[in-house]
Order: C-alpha cells, then sequence, then structure tokens
C-alpha cells in the first residue's frame, strides 16, 4: 500500500468542488459536490441518535438499491429538527443537483452539518451547487475538505493506492469532526471514494466493520451528533476482476486499505477536537474478548475526569481504572496494570511507586498512549480522544450565535 495526494479525487473517473456560498459566513467554503463519471456501487452508516437530520433519510431512501453517482454537502447549518420543511429541502437539493449533472436524483445523496434546529437557507445552497457543479475538477479534494469543515481547525484528507491482480486501485477519502463526536454508526461527516471494482454486498459489509474500528473508536465529547454519516462510493474504472468473496485475498488487501484510510481519518478527528492540545491513544489488551476490550477503550476516552487529567499533565490512574470500572465490561480489577507511556502507573489493581516528572513528560506529549492490560484473555482494541481543556467550553459556549 502507498499513500499518495490527491483526497477523494485520487481515483480514477472522481471530480469535486467547495465554494462559498454564505451559509452562516462569509468568504468560507461551505458547499461541496462530489460526483463520478460513472454510476457507483455504494453504501452507508449513519447516526444511532433517534434525533436525526432529514439528509440522512433522504440518503437511506436513495441508497435502496445500493447505487449513487454524487453527494452534496452543505456545513453551516444541519438540517435537522426542520420538520417537513427540512425533508422537503433536502430532497431538492438532490434534485436540482442531478438536473445540473444529469444524472437521476435518486443518484444523489445529501448530507449537511452545523447548527441544529435552523431552516437550510435554500436558495445559497441551490447556488452554492450550481457553483460547485460548473466546477468540478481532479483536483478538488481540497476545497471540499474545507466547505464541510465547522469547527474544524484543519482539513481532513487522505488517499492510498493498492495492487489487486495486476491493477492499480485508489481510496481516497475526506472526513469532518471536532466537537460533538462520539460516534455510534457522529458531528462527523466521512466521504470516501475509490475506483475499485466491488459488488455491493462486500462494499456494504466492509464499510460497516471498517467504520467500528475507526470512526466508532473516537470520542472527543461525548455527545453523538443528529447528522453523522460515513458514505462510500465505487466506480469500478480501475477494472480489477470484482471483489465479491470475503474470503478473498483481494477482498482482505481492499480491507486492509480501507481501515488504514478510515482510521487516519479518525485519528485526525480526534487530534482536531474542539480545543485540544492531544490526541490520546487507549490500547486495551488481555481482554476477555473484543467487545469488551472496545467498550472499555472507549469509555476511558470518553472519560472527562481522565481527559482533563492529561490537560493538566496529572498522571492520576485511578480515573482510568475508574472509567473501565462503570463501562458496563466484566473484568477482574485486582489483574489489571496500566502503562502511561513507557511508565507503569498501577499493577494488580493497586498504584505502584513512580517518577512524577517521567509521567508528566509522557503526559506532555502531542501524542499520550495509554495502554490497560486486564490480564483476562486475547481480546484487544485501540480508541482514540483528545484532551479536555479550557477552549472546548469557549468553544461550545457561543456555538450558535
Amino acid at each position: 500500500m502507498k499513500v499518495i495526494e490527491g483526497g477523494i479525487t485520487a481515483p480514477q473517473g472522481f471530480l469535486a468542488q467547495g465554494v462559498c456560498a454564505e451559509i452562516k459566513y462569509k468568504n468560507r467554503r461551505d458547499v461541496a459536490v462530489i460526483y463520478s463519471a460513472l454510476p457507483c456501487t455504494a453504501a452507508a452508516v449513519y447516526t444511532t441518535n433517534v434525533v436525526h437530520a432529514a439528509c440522512l433519510d433522504v440518503c437511506r431512501s436513495h441508497l435502496e438499491n445500493g447505487r449513487a453517482q454524487a453527494i452534496v454537502v452543505n456545513s453551516g447549518n444541519a438540517n435537522a429538527c426542520t420538520g417537513k420543511q427540512g425533508l422537503d429541502d433536502a430532497i431538492e437539493t438532490a434534485v436540482y443537483a442531478a438536473g445540473l449533472l444529469n444524472i437521476e436524483p435518486q443518484d444523489v445523496l445529501v448530507a449537511s452539518t452545523g447548527v441544529i434546529g435552523v431552516q437550510l437557507p435554500l436558495e445559497r445552497v441551490l447556488c452554492g451547487v450550481k457553483q460547485a457543479v460548473s466546477t468540478l475538477t481532479p483536483e478538488g479534494s481540497g476545497n471540499t475538505a474545507m466547505a464541510i469543515m465547522t469547527t474544524d481547525l484543519v482539513k481532513k484528507e487522505i488517499a492510498v493506492q493498492i495492487e489487486l491482480q495486476g491493477r492499480t486501485v485508489t481510496i481516497g477519502a475526506i472526513a469532518k469532526g471536532s466537537g460533538m463526536i462520539h460516534p455510534n454508526m457522529a458531528t462527523m461527516l466521512a466521504f470516501i471514494t475509490t475506483d475499485a471494482n466491488i459488488e455491493a454486498e462486500c462494499l456494504n459489509k466492509l464499510l460497516k466493520s471498517s467504520v467500528g474500528i475507526s470512526y466508532n473508536m473516537i470520542s472527543v465529547d461525548r455527545d453523538t451528533s443528529t447528522n453523522d454519516m460515513a458514505a462510500i462510493l465505487a466506480n469500478g474504472l480501475a477494472a480489477n476482476p470484482v471483489i465479491d468473496d470475503e474470503h478473498s485475498p483481494d477482498y482482505k488487501t481492499f480491507k486492509a486499505a480501507l481501515d488504514y484510510v478510515n482510521t487516519a481519518l479518525a485519528k485526525k478527528i480526534a487530534r482536531d477536537g474542539e480545543g485540544a492540545n492531544h490526541l490520546v491513544e487507549v490500547q486495551v489488551v488481555g481482554a476477555a474478548d473484543q467487545n469488551a476490550a472496545r467498550t472499555i477503550a472507549r469509555s476511558i476516552t470518553a472519560s472527562n475526569l481522565t481527559k482533563a487529567a492529561i490537560f493538566g499533565h496529572d498522571a492520576n490512574w485511578g480515573r482510568i481504572l475508574a472509567a473501565a470500572g462503570y463501562s458496563g465490561a466484566v473484568f477482574d480489577p485486582s489483574r489489571v496494570d496500566i502503562y502511561l507511556g513507557r511508565e507503569k502507573m498501577c499493577q494488580n489493581g493497586m498504584g505502584l511507586s513512580f517518577d512524577e516528572e517521567k509521567a508528566r513528560k509522557e503526559l506532555e506529549r502531542e501524542n499520550v498512549t495509554i495502554i490497560v492490560d486486564l490480564k483476562s484473555g486475547d481480546g484487544q482494541a485501540t480508541a482514540w480522544g483528545c484532551d479536555l481543556s479550557y477552549d472546548y467550553v469557549k468553544i461550545n459556549a457561543d456555538y450558535r450565535t
């Protein structure tokens, strides 16, 4: 596998563009279109929040046939909790984009992110769609990545190439997310493109599996958004033999590359958490099974007390063990060892005498690693989060205004 430039437009046949439509701010990109020259096999996963945006209902309907050819996305307005008008606006956006692209409305996915409970400024959105479609380009990934940002400080994109039976297959992706991040598929969006030739059922299974170990293993603030969505489009232009067997070498090679892409973007989201200074990686090993390991790892990354301790460079390992304890997973606390980076803090559920200065240095690293060894089995999992700073409160105290 090789990491390359180009983001979502790196795969063959994909164009994109992000433009300024003044949905919430002036001189800021906030509407984007992603387009494939050919119809695609497609799949998506969505937030489990029962309060969800109108665009997700449209996407679920349009993806019933497992096909799509374009994605329209706006930032600055979530179009959530907006009633029938919100649903009508999402549908009209798809219809309008389809007309400009000369494709069927059913083949257009719609996504939104931003403030909840405010009607979409539809006229501005449609003007933005028209501008984006008229300027679609194979160099448009960067502008598109910027157009889907809200409180993000950096754009998030990646692309990789793999070889499948002599054919070069490319996967590209962009994502957004900085706050309201605690995915259960979070406000996060991820759009993935590939020129791989792959059967719909395999693509759907691959995406769900990949999301489970990437986006669903991050947390910034324990808030699961109304708009979370990850979608993948595969147009087959790489002309590789079709991937239709989950036991095949090609399936496994593609899976490894897709997992790499989504995990890389998930970590970028966690590192860009609102007000964050540190990326926090929690590795849980020795669990009874993988589900227990995942549950505990996520609980620790979501612990506000642990996050605050990391911000303050305070080696308060008891908060880590407490977060594991209330996770709901079953384990024996008297067997647990905890490491902060290279420093062992706890053995068999009890504190050790440790060097405070060395522990502080581990917490001062940009990437902080916590290892929890349950010594109870072979289950393991990794989750990512960030510290909790004063700036998180400042950012979210006046987000709407």
